[in-house]
C-alpha cells in the first residue's frame, strides 16, 4: 500500500513531528481535560466571534490558571486559533469534540490502556500483558472482562462495539445468503451479533461459544430479548488445544475475534473449526486488517491498537495484516472462498470452506 512508500517532510517538520512524540502523553492528556472540563465546548459556543481568556474564566469553575496552561497547550496541539486575544476552535477541535470513533478511541486508551502502557516495553521483553496488572491479577484482559469496573467495561465495550456494530448490518445478508439452519458465533461475547442473526432469519438456531464469564453477560442479554429458545451456550476455553468447538453447524462465524490470539493459536483454532465442519458448512472470519484499509488514518489505529493486545490484552496478539491470516487458514486445512473489503467502517471479511 502506498501510504508507507515515501517520506517527503521537510528536516524541520520531521523534528516538530519527532517533538509531538515526545510530548504525546502530555498532548492526550491535555486534550482529555480539554474536552471534559468544557473548555472547548465553550470556545465553540463563542461561534466565529471567539473567546477571551477572561471570558471563558467566567463560564467555568476553574482557576484562571489551569485554563490558561489548558489551552495554551491547546493552541500548538491545533485545537484552537488566537486571533485578537480570542480563541476559536479548530476543526481537529471539533472533531475531538463531537466525533464518536474519536471520543470512543480517547476513553479506550484512558480507561483502559493510559495507565499500563508505562510497561509496553517489558511486555515486549518479556512475552506478556505487563500493563495488565493494572486492571487485575489475569493472565489476559478477557478473564476479567466481566469484572471490570463499570467505567472501565463500558470503555472497552463501546470500543467494540462502535467496529463491529457498523459492519454486522452489512453482512447479514452475505452470511444468510444460503439459508443457514444453525450457525456458532466463536467469540460470541455480549450476545450483538447473535441476537441480530435470530431478528434477521426466524428460523435459525444459534450457539455462542466462549468464556464462562462472557456467556453470562450474553445469556442475561439473551434472556431479556426472549430468545432463550434459541440461541444456546457452549463454555470453552480455546486456548487449550484439547477443548472443541461443537458440531453440526453449517457457519461458523468470527467476528473480532482471531485478532486476540499469536498466529500459532490462530491455527489451533481454525484446526478445531476445520474439525467441527462438514465439507458443505462455511467459515466467516470478519476482522479488520492495516493493509486493506482505504485511509491512512484508519491504518494507524490499527497499528496502534495492535499494541493493546501486547500490553494489555494478552502480549501475543495484534491487528493483523490480511496474509498472515491467509497464511494461518492455509496451515488449518481451509481457504479463502470469498474477500469483500470496505465493510463498515474498517472490516473485511473472509467466506472460507475446507480445501
Amino acid at each position: 500500500m502506498g501510504f508507507y512508500e515515501n517520506n517527503t517532510l521537510s528536516a524541520s517538520k520531521a523534528l516538530f513531528e519527532a517533538q509531538k512524540i515526545a510530548f504525546a502523553p502530555f498532548v492526550f492528556q491535555a486534550t482529555r481535560a480539554l474536552r471534559d472540563l468544557k473548555i472547548l465546548q465553550t470556545v465553540e459556543d463563542s461561534g466565529k466571534n471567539g473567546v477571551t481568556l477572561e471570558e471563558i474564566v467566567d463560564k467555568l469553575d476553574i482557576s484562571e490558571y489551569g485554563i490558561k496552561v489548558l489551552i495554551e497547550a491547546g493552541l500548538g496541539i491545533g485545537l484552537f486559533l488566537l486571533k485578537e486575544n480570542k480563541y476559536t476552535l479548530t476543526k481537529t477541535g471539533y472533531f475531538i469534540l463531537h466525533d464518536e470513533m474519536t471520543r470512543i478511541n480517547m476513553d479506550f486508551v484512558q480507561d483502559i490502556n493510559y495507565l499500563g502502557f508505562y510497561n509496553l516495553k517489558e511486555s515486549i521483553q518479556n512475552g506478556k500483558p505487563e500493563g495488565l496488572k493494572v486492571l487485575g491479577p489475569w493472565k489476559t484482559l478477557y478473564e476479567g472482562l466481566s469484572i471490570l469496573p463499570e467505567g472501565a467495561k463500558k470503555s472497552w465495550f463501546d470500543f467494540d462495539h462502535f467496529y463491529s456494530d457498523n459492519a454486522f448490518k452489512q453482512v447479514l445478508p452475505i452470511v444468510f445468503k444460503d439459508k443457514p439452519g444453525t450457525l456458532l458465533d466463536v467469540g460470541g461475547n455480549t450476545g450483538k451479533w447473535s441476537i441480530q442473526c435470530t431478528t434477521f432469519d426466524p428460523d435459525v438456531k444459534v450457539t455462542i461459544a466462549d468464556l464462562p464469564g462472557q456467556l453470562r453477560m450474553a445469556e442475561n442479554n439473551i434472556t431479556q430479548h426472549g430468545l432463550a429458545d434459541r440461541i444456546n451456550f457452549h463454555a470453552i476455553n480455546l486456548l487449550n488445544p484439547s477443548e472443541k468447538l461443537p458440531k453440526g453447524n453449517n457457519v461458523i462465524w468470527m467476528s473480532q475475534f482471531l485478532d486476540c490470539f499469536s498466529q500459532d493459536e490462530i491455527v489451533s483454532i481454525l484446526s478445531r473449526a476445520h474439525e467441527a465442519m462438514e465439507d458443505e458448512d462455511q467459515l466467516f472470519i470478519l476482522e479488520t486488517y492495516w493493509n486493506r484499509q482505504k485511509y491512512e488514518a484508519s491504518a494507524f489505529c490499527l497499528q496502534q491498537t495492535s499494541l493493546y493486545f501486547t500490553c494489555i490484552a494478552n502480549g501475543n496478539s495484534q491487528m493483523y495484516h490480511s496474509d498472515d491470516m491467509k497464511n494461518c487458514l492455509e496451515k488449518a486445512g481451509l481457504k479463502v472462498l470469498e474477500e469483500i473489503d470496505g465493510i463498515g467502517i474498517s472490516h473485511t471479511l473472509f467466506k472460507c470452506g475446507k480445501k
